[in-house]
């Protein structure tokens, strides 16, 4: 989801959005990690509110290097890809262009942001390859139990998103509409679950619903020393917005299931009760309406969690390279 950052000040205008290299440093030294970002549905890399961000990360925790995701070198390109495009082949291509960046692939670890539904991609990445490694991952307004409503297009003549709206009138269970339009492949409705099961591309997956689950997306997302999941007070773009901490929301009379209570934690698919247990689960509100953010939210966010930490031989461990292929 585009947005732009209120009451942002003091930028320095002129300072480049890939900040200064990660710096060769001593085991006891304290430096702020590498941050990647994931941007939302509608947003390009070249945004200028991302680049708002990037720079407020590296004010706060000065040498922070930025690097946001892109799916495409141009910005109409970029854009079009978070509506239009297989999310399998879409993650594996983050996997690949994160590990040859190679300030990214040689520091002990990075920490990941994720807008909106970038917020669920960063988390398939880090189930999937965690390479280079992450150490904190937050995400924001992020739809990780799916969706069960589409967003409407904006605007009448924003031809992408229309075109992803003509795709959905052949079916969001089909092939062809789970294998190119992008927020299908997290759309999740509990009325429809053996189809869903059956078909979703993407979401039924990372959330190891299937019967089979894949090992390695639990021990990855256990890695993590902190996962911060912020939810919009206000939402009513991502519906649920609960979906933003895992919940499963009844379509009909609006009760809440919450993470806790449900099988993926009771059972621990992904590991997030492991995390929880060890206070590594954060479960966090913004308030106002989607990726309504402030200066002040976000500088609280970086603060919190992307501020400078001793490179030690927990964070110098790198995992090997590597995809989940059903292990």
């Amino acid at each position: 989801m585009m947005f732009k950052l209120q009451k942002l000040t003091t930028l320095l205008a002129a300072l480049p959005l890939l900040t200064t290299a990660f710096p060769a440093t001593q085991a006891t030294e304290k430096t702020p990690l590498p941050l990647i970002i994931w941007h939302g549905l509608g947003d390009s890399y070249r945004a200028d509110g991302l680049k708002e961000v990037a720079q407020l990360a590296e004010e706060i925790n000065p040498g922070t290097y930025v690097h946001i995701i892109h799916l495409d070198e141009s910005d109409n390109g970029d854009r079009e890809a978070t509506f239009i495009g297989n999310l399998t082949e879409q993650i594996a291509q983050v996997c690949e262009q994160l590990a040859s960046e190679p300030i990214l692939s040689t520091a002990p670890a990075v920490n990941a942001l994720g807008f909106s539904q970038g917020g669920q991609f960063l988390r398939a990445f880090v189930q999937r390859c965690n390479f280079p490694k992450v150490r904190n991952l937050v995400t924001l307004g992020s739809q990780h139990n799916g969706i069960y409503k589409f967003q409407s297009c904006q605007s009448s003549g924003d031809w992408v998103c229309r075109s992803a709206e003509a795709l959905l009138r052949f079916g969001r269970w089909s092939d062809f509409v789970q294998s190119r339009l992008v927020p299908a492949q997290y759309f999740r409705d509990v009325n429809e679950y053996d189809s869903y099961l059956e078909h979703s591309n993407f979401l039924a997956d990372i959330n190891n619903e299937r019967e089979l689950k894949k090992t390695l997306y639990k021990s990855n997302l256990m890695s993590l020393n902190r996962f911060g999941m912020f939810m919009f007070s206000d939402d009513t773009t991502a519906i649920p917005k609960e979906s933003a901490w895992f919940a499963e929301v009844n379509q009909t009379n609006g009760e809440i299931t919450t993470l806790r209570e449900r099988p993926i934690y009771k059972e621990d698919w992904l590991g997030l009760r492991s995390l929880d247990e060890q206070g590594k689960l954060d479960f966090e509100i913004i308030p106002g309406p989607h990726m309504a953010l402030s200066e002040k939210v976000l500088t609280e966010i970086f603060t919190e969690y992307f501020g400078p930490v001793e490179v030690s031989d927990e964070t110098s461990t790198l995992p090997q390279l590597m995809v989940a292929q059903g292990t």
